[in-house]
This record gives C-alpha cells, structure tokens and sequence, in this order.
C-alpha cells in the first residue's frame, strides 16, 4: 500500500525548471501539509500552522525570487513533522519526537517500516528531483549556485530576540557567503547573522553538505526572520534584497577569480 494516496500531491514540486539563472533555489520545509496516512500526528491544529511544521514565509519568498531571478526552485511538498527534508536521516530531529519543547505523539518510537515508509514517500523523491535537476544542468555545462531558502522565529526558544532580520548560513565553503555577507551589510538598517541563528553542520543539515559541498557547487543558505516575511509587502522587500544582492555576491567573486565553473559529476551524495 502507498504511504501517499493516489489524490495527495506529490513529495515535491518543480518550478522553472527550465529557468535561464545560474542560481537554483531549494526550499526543504516550504509545506505544512500533512499526508494522510499520518493525520494530526497528535496534534492540535495550531501546532501543525505553526513555525514547529513548516518555514513560515520561506515558499512564498522562494517562488517571487525564483521568479525574480529566473531561478529554478525545487520545494518540498510536505511538513517537517513528517520527516524534515533537510535533516540526515540518521539524527533524531529527522522524524522529531520532541519539537522545539512539544511533544509529537504520532513520532514516538515508530519502528523502521515506518521510519523508511517516510522517507522513501517524501524525503527521497524531493531531493532525488533537486538533485536531478542539478545534475542536468552541470552535464549540460551550466553549473548552478544553489540556494536554501529557510525562515527563523523572531526570538529563541527560551524568549531571546534574535536582532538579524535575516542570516547567511555556510558550512565547509564560505566563499559565496562571504561575498554575500559584504553586499547585504552595505544595506542602511539591516542586521545580517554570519552562521546565525544556525550554521550549517553535517549533523544539523542534510542539503548544502549532499547538493553542494560533496558535489563541488556554490551554495548558501539563507534564513529570514519570520516576521520580515509575514506579510505581502515583507516578502516583496526581502525578495528584492536578494535578487539584488545574489547577482552581485556572484559578480565580486567572478571577479576575483573564486567561482568554480565544473563541478565533479562523480562525488558523493543522493542514492
């Protein structure tokens, strides 16, 4: 029996694929929707509107930059209360049991059937398709600069305010978040975290290290404050920051020569 029926939508979606931008956009957690099979996983409908299922603000941004930018744009098509798509499989944060201090019911002690059920219905076909489309572009002789596009809660779990109204995140590879974080700090009024709210880990991150820094790509990820993406009029402004300061981060690095032109087909990364 299918884990999703034949009615729900698929595990991803792909938007422009065929965009003429050298950036690609993934966005991992752009949907709150829940597949059946799982039903409210225990818990109330607030909790599965709220932050704890989904980036709130990150797929309406990444669909206007995507269509900014010409970028192609890969998003996941369910919550990360499911399985979160950008979390290795083998850490408990993978299939949460305990998120950001509420328990989740319908994820406590699932037994492998389960665990590889969810993983072989969401979180492979959605980076299977980033991936593939990746790929064609690099045998194609287009290498892409991939960006994550994530959203971050206004304050931490324990009330502290988090001042960045948003963030560059890097892990192996600081090149384009570098170049990125020079251009965003010439914005008047606008603090940028360098590797905050989060950074990027092999334990913490499953995208950039498989799509970008075992393959060779340039990459970043790229968290914005919730409530500076709440609204119309927010995304819009932060849409236009990024398809300003994108282009120009790639430019400052053409220019001095830092940009790799061929990544590696052959290195690690999606089974």
């Amino acid at each position: 029996m299918a884990f999703l029926a034949s009615d729900e939508p698929p595990a991803f979606e792909v938007v422009n694929a065929s965009g003429t931008s050298r950036f690609v956009l993934l966005c991992d957690h752009a949907s709150k929707r829940m597949p059946r099979a799982l039903g409210s996983l225990g818990l109330t409908e607030a909790d599965l509107a709220s932050h704890i299922a989904w980036d709130i603000g990150a797929a309406e941004a990444a669909r206007a930059l995507s269509a900014r930018l010409d970028a192609p744009l890969v998003l996941s098509g369910y919550s990360r209360l499911a399985i979160d798509c950008n979390r290795p499989l083998t850490v408990p944060g993978s299939v949460p049991e305990v998120t950001c201090e509420i328990a989740v019911p319908g994820n406590a002690e699932i037994d492998d059937i389960a665990r590889v059920a969810r993983q072989e219905a969401l979180f492979w076909p959605y980076h299977r398709a980033a991936e593939a489309l990746l790929r064609a572009r690099d045998e194609a002789g287009k290498p892409s600069v991939v960006i994550s596009l994530h959203s971050f809660t206004p304050a931490s779990l324990f009330g502290k305010p988090r001042p960045w109204q948003l963030g560059v995140m890097y892990g192996r590879d600081r090149r384009l978040a570098a170049a990125l974080l020079e251009v965003l700090r010439n914005e008047q009024s606008l603090e940028v975290g360098d590797n905050e709210p989060y950074r990027v880990t092999d334990g913490s991150d499953y995208g950039i290290p498989n799509h970008v820094e075992k393959r060779g790509r340039l990459g970043v990820l790229i968290e914005l404050r919730q409530d500076e993406v709440g609204t119309a009029s927010g995304i819009e402004k932060m849409v236009a920051l990024l398809a300003r300061a994108l282009p120009d981060a790639l430019s400052s690095l053409a220019r001095e020569g830092r940009v790799v032109e061929a990544p590696s087909i052959a290195g690690g990364g999606i089974s």
